[in-house]
């Protein structure tokens, strides 16, 4: 293998950390293990490093940071964090996804990791018990997939005319069949016909909507992985163009435009990762720090869209709303 394909595999990694690290002997190095971007993944490593420069920790003066970029292939995210777990790295930090999450679990015992993910970490084995972790895994838990049932009740308030459903779920996500299995056991419960439409790229979005639009959906839930809030306004777009009422998992959807949200604040998450991964590089051992759980669940709704979708927000629904764009 040619030495520029290797580096491409492993996301673009540079060698100067290591080198202004060599030069300031001390200075703590954080893994960024990232399943998006530098653009995608912007957003959430402010917020990460917000958190961080709360517990004293600023990149460029007294940390350093490595990034490994999966560019939204989950698939990498496995060679991604064995790189990270072999170099000398004081923590690895999995940014964004559940599958991020593993994948370190997998690569060390070792290194401390501290994880934000929508995922029961004890279900996944993550950890022991959110009180107690027990192994070298901690972090911060929003919960994004226990609330599916409660987005589709919300949902079928704002548009209960609507007896079909569409449910977008990205298929590359390995928990995808029990996001799916959920969202059907909602719809169910509400009398209504799920239709599951499937897409990890932008070609698979834009074809999703022509299948909703062909088979009669009156409204569409947007499943909480991250590649789809990296793809909001191509969402929002196509919801506009085929006038479909879109729920999404977080308040990003309705501020950039969207309908209606109901989720975590996930920006929030983020910068409590960031303390957790301040408060690991001071010394505390993951095993002691309980896993923060977000148990603040927001919604927020886009009047503005809301009248252009013909969309008639009720009393109560509006009543609910913790932010009403006009």
């Amino acid at each position: 293998m040619r030495r520029r394909e290797f580096v491409s595999i492993l996301g673009g990694a540079a060698a100067w950390p290591f080198a202004a690290r060599a030069q300031q002997p001390g200075i703590p190095v954080i893994g960024f293990l990232c399943s998006g971007s530098s653009v995608t993944d912007g957003s959430r490593i402010a917020s990460v490093q917000k958190g961080l420069k709360e517990s004293g920790y600023v990149e460029g003066q007294n940390l350093v940071i490595e990034y490994r970029w999966a560019e939204e292939r989950y698939d990498r995210l496995t060679a991604l964090a064995r790189d990270l777990a072999q170099r000398p790295v004081d923590l690895i930090a999995a940014i964004g996804t559940t599958p991020a999450a593993v994948a370190a679990k997998t690569a060390t015992t070792v290194v401390p990791i501290v994880f934000v993910i929508g995922t029961d970490p004890v279900k996944l084995g993550l950890v022991v018990s959110l009180n107690r972790p027990a192994g070298n895994l901690t972090g911060v838990s929003f919960l994004n997939r226990v609330i599916v049932a409660k987005q589709f009740a919300l949902l079928h308030e704002a548009v209960p005319k609507a007896t079909v459903s569409g449910f977008l779920v990205n298929p590359t996500n390995p928990y995808a069949d029990s996001d799916t299995s959920d969202a059907q056991a909602a719809a169910g419960a509400l009398g209504k016909t799920l239709l599951v439409v499937k897409a990890d790229s932008e070609t698979d979005i834009e074809t999703a909507f022509t299948i909703l639009t062909r088979h009669g959906a009156g409204s569409l839930l947007v499943a909480g992985d991250l590649i789809f809030n990296n793809r909001k306004d191509q969402i929002i777009a196509l919801a506009a163009r085929h006038s479909m009422p879109v729920l999404y998992p977080w308040r990003e959807g309705p501020v950039a435009g969207g309908l209606i949200s109901y989720g975590a604040d996930i920006a929030d998450a983020f910068r409590q990762g960031g303390i957790y991964a301040g408060k690991v590089l001071k010394g505390a051992k993951p095993a002691d720090l309980p896993v923060e759980q977000v148990t603040k669940l927001e919604l927020v709704i886009n009047l503005k869209t809301a009248k252009a979708l013909g969309v008639k927000i009720s009393d109560n629904l509006l009543s609910l709303a913790d932010e009403a764009i006009e």
